[in-house]
């Protein structure tokens, strides 16, 4: 009896970890939304690996549900990832190098908030809501990400700096592996 417990308990040890490795392994988040949906965006490691690794390592320690969106400015970008709600918070690991690239910024890129300082982005990114408003962030800011289902629930997001009453994510996952 005993031992087909320790069998079964190992067993399923063994499938977990299968299903976290393989969801590891995937470069499609799902981002579910207090506006009443889920935004699914596709990472983009081939163009800044590092960033793409540190939002799948939040994702999968669930750092990224109940976060507000901070900053939502209307006709350039929504901002989230900061979990004091302030835009000043980040996550526990330390800043990450930049990944500019020539990737061009658009509705839907998803990029990486930072400082001045161009090495200082850490949990915090932003979703574009148009093509006009970020424009001038290519080569600026580090894309991770374009979104490719759902920027209909991302454009009811509360708009203000902060909003009044912010919308949410309410739970941030990777993806299975197909």
């Amino acid at each position: 009896m005993l031992r087909k417990f320790i069998y079964t308990l190992i067993g399923g040890l063994f499938i977990m970890t299968g299903a976290n490795a393989q969801a590891a392994d995937s470069n499609i988040i799902h981002m579910d939304v207090s506006t009443g949906g889920t935004v699914v965006i596709e990472l983009l490691p081939d163009i800044a690996p590092k960033h793409v690794e540190r939002i799948k390592q939040l994702a999968s320690e669930n750092f990224y549900d109940g976060l507000l969106f901070h900053r939502v400015m209307d006709k350039f970008m929504a901002q989230t990832g900061d979990p004091t709600g302030t835009g000043m918070g980040n996550s526990k690991y330390p800043d990450l190098p930049a990944e500019f690239s020539s990737y061009d910024y658009k509705r839907g890129t998803v990029g990486m908030a930072r400082t001045k300082s161009p090495d200082s982005a850490n949990s915090q990114f932003f979703i574009c809501f148009t093509d006009e408003g970020c424009r001038g962030l290519t080569g600026q800011y580090t894309v991770l990400g374009q979104v490719t289902e759902g920027m209909e629930f991302i454009d009811k997001v509360a708009r203000g700096e902060p909003p009044a009453n912010p919308d949410k994510i309410v739970k941030m996952t990777i993806a299975p592996a197909e």
